[in-house]
C-alpha cells in the first residue's frame, strides 16, 4: 500500500492530493486476456474466432499495438502528466459530445419530503443554509476526504461543484471557473425571470429566516418571463450559436451571462407540483425545458407543492461528489445539524436583484427551436420508477453477497426475461484512488452471469446448481468491478491506445473488428447511488436500443429507475419486480437451517 503523504498547507480536503498514487498502464496482455473474456459471452464462435484472431496481432512483437503501449506508458511516466486519460476522457465523453446535455448528460436525484417544510420558500432557504455550509468547507478546503476501503480518493473536482458552469462553444465546451470571494450569491430562477440573491451582507450570511423572505419575494415579484434558459437544452454546437446570437443581441448579455456562470449554484422555483415518483423524476431529470440553466453543475429544484430535487451536470464532475453534497444536506436539514430556526431578519437587506437579458428576433428564435427540440427529446423517451419494497440491502447481506453486484445480477435477469439473452452492459466504477481519478467500466456480462440467466430459464436445472451459478456470476463481478476501480478494465485502456494512432498509421484489425464497437454499445447503462435520504435517482439511456438503470440499494427497500426510448419502460419494470423475486426465492432455502435428523 502506498504511503500517503499529508501536506497540511492545501488544507484538509487536498491534503492527500498530490500523494495519491497515479492511474496505472495496464499490460497489453492483462488488457488482451480481460477484453476477450469479457467478449466471449457476447459472440458466436465465428465472431469470437475473429476478435481473437485481431487481438494477436495487435500483441505481436513489433505491431502498431506494442507501439501504441509504448507510447502510453511515455505519457503516462511524464512527471507534468498526473493522470493520462484525464483530457482526453473529459473532452471526448463530455466537452466534444454534442447531443444536448439535457437528458443525455444530466442526472438527478428526488429528495424525501421534509415534513417541517411543506411551504416551498421555507424548503429552498433550509437547502440553500445547508448547501451553504457544504460549500463553505469545499471553499476553505476543511471538508473531509472520502475514503475507499480506508484510502483517500481525489478530491480534485471539487473544484468545479460551486461557482463554475459549462460552455457551449465549437469545436468543444469548455468549464469556466470564478473564485467564491466576490461571488457569494446564487441565481434563483421563477417563471424563467432570473434572480440574483446575495447569500452575505456585511460579511455574514443570511440565515435562514432571512433566505426565507428572500424567496418570498421571488415568487411575489416574478413575472413570467422570455424562457433564455431552454438555450441550454440544445445540441451543443447549435447551442454555441446561439449564445453567439444572445451576445451579439446586446453588449448587456455578456454580464448577465457572467452573473449566472459566477454564482454558487442554482435554485428553480418550479410551478409544478409532483406527486408519483415518475412525476417527480420527469421534474427533475429535465423539467419543463424552461426554468433551468442546464449548464450549471448543480441545480436544486423546489416544487410549489414542497417536493424537491437537484439536478447536476456531469462534464467535470461525477456523481459521487454531488451524491454527498446532496446527502450532507438533507442530512443536515433531517437532523437538524445547523441552526435553521433563527428567527431574527436583518432590516438591510437588499431585494432579490432581477436579471433580464436583451433579447431580438434571432434569440427568439433560438429559444422557440429550443423549446420545440425540447419537446420531441422528451417525448420520445419513457420513464418508470420500480419502487421494490420487499427487500433490500439488509436481506441480500444475510444471503452473504455484496449488494451491488446481486443487484447487477436482478438487472442481468430482468433484460434476459425480457429479451431471451444478454447484452453488453456498463456499469460505472470510481478511480478516484489515483490522482485526479473519474471512472471506468465495470463489463457485466459474464460467461457466469450468461450461465445463470440461461439457468433460471431453464425449469430442468436445480435449484441448487442454479444458485451455484449466481454466486459464480455475483463472484466475478466483484472480481471485474474491483479490478476497474483498480484502473485495470480494459475500456479506458484500449480508448488510450486508440487515441495515440497517428496520421497515417493503419489502424489496428482490434479496433476495426465489429465486436469491438459492439461489446462498448451499452445496451444497458447502470449505475449505483444509494442515499436513506433520496426517493429517487436517474438518467438517460446512451444508445437508441438501450436503457439506462439507476439504482438505489436502501437497507429494505431497491429502487430502479427505467429510462429508454419507448421500449417497454413499464414491461423492463415489471421484469425487474420479477426477477427481484426470484433471485429472493431461489436463495431462502439456503438460510433455513438444517433439518435436525429424526
Amino acid at each position: 500500500m502506498p504511503e500517503y503523504r499529508e501536506d497540511k498547507s492545501k488544507g484538509a480536503m487536498l491534503r492527500f492530493e498530490d500523494s495519491l498514487p497515479r492511474l496505472p498502464v495496464p499490460s497489453l496482455e492483462e488488457t488482451s486476456a480481460r477484453y476477450l473474456k469479457s467478449l466471449h459471452p457476447l459472440l458466436s464462435k465465428e465472431e469470437f474466432a475473429a476478435s481473437q484472431k485481431a487481438v494477436a496481432a495487435f500483441n505481436q512483437p513489433g505491431s502498431l499495438g506494442q507501439k501504441l503501449q509504448d507510447r502510453l506508458i511515455a505519457k503516462a511516466q511524464d512527471p507534468k502528466v498526473k493522470n493520462w486519460i484525464i483530457d482526453w476522457w473529459n473532452e471526448a465523453a463530455y466537452l466534444a459530445y454534442k447531443d444536448p446535455v439535457v437528458p443525455y448528460v444530466s442526472y438527478f436525484y428526488s429528495f424525501r419530503d421534509d415534513r417541517k417544510r411543506r411551504n416551498p420558500a421555507k424548503r429552498a432557504a433550509a437547502i440553500t443554509t445547508a448547501a451553504l455550509e457544504f460549500k463553505r468547507q469545499v471553499d476553505d478546503k476543511s471538508l473531509e476526504p472520502e475514503y475507499m476501503r480506508k484510502k483517500p480518493m481525489a478530491m480534485s473536482s471539487y473544484e468545479y461543484m460551486f461557482n463554475t458552469s459549462r460552455v457551449a462553444a465549437e469545436p468543444a465546451d469548455y468549464p469556466v471557473q470564478y473564485p467564491a470571494e466576490g461571488n457569494e450569491y446564487i441565481i434563483v430562477i421563477r417563471n424563467n425571470q432570473f434572480f440574483k440573491v446575495q447569500t452575505h451582507v456585511n460579511g455574514k450570511q443570511l440565515n435562514t429566516s432571512e433566505f426565507e423572505q428572500q424567496f418570498n419575494k421571488v415568487y411575489r415579484s416574478a413575472q413570467m418571463s422570455d424562457p433564455i434558459g431552454a438555450l441550454t437544452s440544445l445540441p451543443r454546437d447549435q447551442g454555441a450559436k446561439a449564445r453567439e446570437n444572445l451576445l451579439s443581441a446586446s453588449p448587456v448579455n455578456a454580464g448577465v451571462l457572467k452573473e449566472i456562470e459566477a454564482s454558487s449554484f442554482v435554485v428553480c422555483l418550479d410551478s409544478a407540483t409532483p406527486v408519483t415518483l415518475e412525476e417527480r423524476a420527469h421534474a427533475y431529470w429535465h423539467g419543463d425545458g424552461s426554468n433551468r440553466w442546464y449548464d450549471k453543475p448543480l441545480q436544486f429544484i423546489v416544487n410549489d407543492n414542497g417536493t424537491a430535487g437537484f439536478m447536476g451536470e456531469h462534464s467535470m464532475m461525477d456523481g459521487t461528489p454531488t451524491h454527498r453534497l446532496c446527502d450532507t444536506v438533507n442530512a443536515y436539514i433531517v437532523h437538524n445539524k445547523l441552526d435553521f430556526d433563527d428567527p431574527s431578519v436583518r432590516s438591510d437587506l437588499s431585494d432579490p436583484t432581477p436579471i433580464k437579458f436583451e433579447t431580438n428576433t434571432a434569440v427568439l428564435e433560438d429559444v422557440a427551436s429550443a423549446q420545440n427540440q425540447f419537446r420531441q427529446t422528451i417525448a420520445a423517451h419513457d420513464l418508470r420508477v420500480q419502487a421494490y419494497q420487499a427487500y433490500g440491502k439488509g436481506l441480500i447481506k444475510k444471503f452473504k453477497c455484496s449488494p451491488d453486484a446481486y443487484v447487477q445480477m436482478v438487472i442481468q435477469l430482468a433484460y434476459h426475461k425480457m429479451y431471451g439473452k444478454n447484452r453488453p452492459t456498463y456499469e460505472s466504477a470510481a478511480t478516484r484512488k489515483y490522482q485526479l481519478g473519474r471512472t471506468e467500466t465495470t463489463r457485466t456480462v459474464s460467461d457466469e452471469s450468461v450461465a445463470f440467466c440461461d439457468a433460471m430459464a431453464d425449469a430442468s436445472i436445480s435449484r441448487e446448481e442454479t444458485e451455484r451459478l449466481f454466486r459464480e456470476a455475483v463472484k466475478a463481478h466483484v472480481q471485474y468491478t474491483a479490478d476497474a476501480s483498480d484502473g485495470y478494465g480494459v475500456d479506458r485502456h484500449l480508448f488510450g491506445l486508440k487515441k495515440l494512432i497517428q496520421e497515417g498509421e493503419e489502424v489496428p484489425e482490434l479496433f476495426k473488428d465489429p465486436a469491438f464497437t459492439y461489446s462498448s454499445s451499452w445496451y444497458i447503462s447502470s449505475s449505483q447511488l444509494s442515499s436513506e435520504y433520496f426517493n429517487g435517482y436517474g438518467w438517460s439511456q446512451v444508445i437508441d436500443q438501450g436503457w439506462g438503470i439507476a439504482y438505489m440499494i436502501n437497507e429494505n427497500s431497491i429502487q430502479f429507475n427505467v429510462v429508454s426510448k419507448k421500449l417497454g419502460c413499464e414491461r423492463m419494470s415489471f421484469y425487474l419486480n420479477e426477477a427481484a423475486n426470484d433471485i429472493r426465492d431461489m436463495l431462502l432455502p439456503s438460510l433455513e437451517p438444517p433439518k435436525a435428523k429424526l
